[in-house]
């Protein structure tokens, strides 16, 4: 007997009733939706195997296949997530191993007899996405494999847990990769393989960890103990099967795997299935287990598994199918139907553009289906007009940026080295000037906002049937946004020629102006209003304290003056009238004993001064006599000069007036602009588009 060639797995049981129908179904669906990109809309029934690097992933499913095709090494191995899908074929006779062959999704028609081209190409698919340096990717390979010596089993090998990140592996690939497997087997309808070698620690095992995660209840977790031949003498792993360590309800199933040893000999799979069965008939400790554990066992129990858990989703599947075919039916219905005639697809273009042109034209005029939740199309148009450039406008002071400061300062520079004796009329046209300008940039903005409304109203008008047409429907796209343009661009230049204009021409006869005089008369009223409302009283008591300090102003006055002329500061308060009049005495004319009366005195003083300078030796310079003479030194001008901060009535009334004009001209302007501007966008912009449709 333990020389006997165990069976195929195929032949070692019967297929399960459901097997070869529900399995081969799911695994077109998975094809299907893996060409179109459904994969996360529904989730279908499969198999994913977990398990830590090195744990012996890849040899249970190349014993499940019979066949080495999977990538070997020491290190990490499976870099992407493999579909393998299994199905079974009946047994041609006299045709040796041609009958097993396999598939690749990306690769379809192509047929790979040799399972060493398999595993090459496996891995240069791998090298593609995931670079060859140890890198990993969570794009799947799709394989499938035909053969009489398997059930119709499918299978996702997921890259093997890792802790310590080895070529371009990046520092977080435990991360990484748990988060890829998680992907996978959190979903209800895929069932989990655990695989966990025998000669470590259960408890600690990676593929039961993440399981238990997934699957707190067990129900979909089986569990998979390898490498039972290489454990420690005097221990056994039948406490593991038996689920008493970790309980799962669809149970463990024991496998021995080949060593590397038997790979690197070439010892085939065949071999290494005899050599299993034999391991555990003459184990004692696994004798009441032989039927429950190897490779043939577990290819049955999948296939087994798999039907029954494809049967308890497949009303629940089916519902979400049936759901997605009707929203994909009432899509396909709404594009039409296909056109292979050149005329019938130029009727089919011309009343595409037709039903946009009159989509928009509704739109624009109001004449589409009235929306009572908010404004669209041409009203919003009218709200840009009037609520937000007309509010927007007649909203701005024009005199807000301006202070009195500044407009004393234009009405002196406009006066020059004179006093005005008028208003005069140059500051009040740079000022408006200025204020005119000011009326560009949110008129233009206005323009911009209407072409922002016109491009949404396009984009509202696409008819349905361009959905089937994406590059038409971006081709209308730019063709609508130049012709947009194409109106944008004299709408702005018109905009800029309406401003310019009016600060080219002040028209100071407009019948609306408030005019000088008038201007004038309202400014000497309203500063004599502001006159008036100071109390009398705090007026007569300011008179009598002028009058009743007048002597004694002079006398500090002139006090201040003599102590500045002479270089020496002293207090007011301490220094005397009489005293000063020490600084100046009356007989004598020496060049030491000039005083401010003499600069500021009468005739006599001056006269003293020519015949003191006349009366000097002629040898004398007349520096000497200079440097004698007290100096009265000027400030230098600053670079910047502003006018004073005392404010005469005079230039109270200018300011005032100057403001009276302001608002007046600019309230005509703004009027105008109010008025032009809208009209410019909808002739130049509004209606060229509409028009031209």
């Amino acid at each position: 007997m333990a020389d006997e060639v165990p069976s195929p797995p195929a032949a070692s049981a019967a297929t399960a009733p459901l097997g070869s129908s529900v399995i081969s179904l799911v695994n077109r669906l998975q094809d299907i939706f893996a060409r179109v990109g459904s994969q996360s809309t529904i989730d279908l029934p499969q198999v994913a195997v977990v398990g830590s690097q090195s744990s012996g992933k890849s040899s249970v499913l190349e014993a499940l296949v019979g066949r080495d095709f999977l990538p070997r090494g020491n290190d990490i191995c499976t870099r992407r997530p493999l579909v393998l899908q299994l199905v079974q074929t009946k047994r041609k006779p006299n045709l040796d191993n041609n009958d097993e062959y396999g598939e690749f999704l990306h690769l379809p028609g192509r047929k790979f007899h040799d399972f060493s081209e398999i595993r090459r190409e496996i891995q240069a698919e791998t090298d593609r996405e995931a670079g060859g340096n140890k890198g990993v990717s969570d794009k799947q390979i799709r394989l499938k494999i035909f053969s009489p010596n398997v059930l119709d089993i499918t299978l996702v090998d997921l890259p093997g847990i890792t802790k310590v990140p080895v070529g371009d592996q990046p520092s977080d690939i435990e991360a990484r990769i748990r988060t890829m497997i998680m992907s996978y087997i959190k979903t209800p309808t895929c069932l989990i393989l655990a695989v966990t070698p025998a000669n470590s620690d259960l408890a600690n095992s990676d593929a039961l960890q993440m399981a238990g995660i997934a699957d707190p209840d067990g129900n979909r977790t089986i569990g998979v103990i390898t490498k039972l031949d290489i454990m420690d003498r005097g221990t056994d792993a039948r406490n593991l099967l038996l689920g008493k360590v970790i309980p799962l309800r669809l149970g463990y199933v024991g496998v021995v795997n080949r060593s590397q040893e038997d790979i690197q000999m070439n010892r085939s799979i065949k071999d290494a299935l005899v050599a299993e069965e034999n391991f555990f008939r003459n184990r004692p400790v696994y004798n009441g287990l032989a039927d429950s554990c190897g490779v043939p066992q577990l290819a049955k129990k999948l296939n087994q598994i798999l039907a029954q858990h494809i049967k308890a989703v497949l009303p629940g599947l089916r519902a979400r199918i049936s759901t997605s075919l009707v929203a994909v039916a009432k899509e396909h219905a709404s594009y039409g139907e296909i056109t292979e005639s050149k005329a019938g697809q130029g009727a089919l273009l011309l009343n595409i553009l037709s039903k946009y042109c009159e989509a928009f034209s509704s739109m624009l005029e109001g004449k589409n289906e009235m929306s009572t939740s908010e404004l669209s199309g041409g009203a919003r148009i009218h709200y840009i007009f009037q609520s937000i450039f007309v509010r927007s406008l007649e909203e701005v002071d024009p005199c807000e940026d301006l202070t009195d400061d500044d407009i004393r300062t234009a009405i002196q520079n406009a006066t020059g080295p004179k006093s005005a004796l008028f208003v005069p009329e140059v500051p009040f046209e740079v000022l408006v000037r200025r204020q005119i300008s000011r009326l560009l940039d949110p008129s233009l903005q206005c323009a911009r906002f209407i072409y922002d409304e016109l491009i949404k109203i396009s984009h509202r008008c696409m008819v349905t049937e361009l959905q089937r047409f994406p590059f038409l429907r971006k081709r209308m796209d730019e063709v609508i946004g130049n012709f947009l343009r194409e109106g944008l661009e004299p709408s702005e230049n018109m905009i800029a020629h309406l401003i310019e204009m009016e600060m080219d021409y002040i028209n100071t006869s407009h019948p609306n102006f408030i005019g000088g005089s008038k201007a004038l008369e309202i400014a000497a009223q309203q500063t004599k209003s502001s006159r008036v409302a100071i109390p009398v009283s705090r007026q007569k008591d300011a008179l009598e304290s002028d009058k009743g300090s007048a002597s004694e102003r002079s006398v500090k006055s002139r006090a201040i003056l003599a102590r500045q002329a002479n270089g020496v500061v002293t207090d007011p308060g301490v220094r005397a009238a009489s005293d000063v009049e020490k600084i100046v005495p009356s007989g004598n004319t020496g060049g030491s004993s000039w005083g401010i009366s003499s600069i500021f005195g009468g005739g006599d003083s001056r006269m003293t001064m020519k015949e003191n300078i006349a009366s000097k030796p002629h040898a004398e310079p007349v520096h000497s006599i200079e440097q004698s003479i007290s100096m009265i030194h000027l400030r230098e001008p600053p670079p910047i000069l502003r006018p004073s901060e005392s404010n005469s009535e005079t230039e109270a009334i200018e300011i005032t007036v100057t403001k009276l004009l302001l608002r007046s001209y600019y309230g005509i302007v703004r009027k105008n602009v109010e008025d032009l501007i809208p009209k410019a966008i909808m002739h130049f912009l509004v209606l060229y588009y509409f028009i031209s449709l």
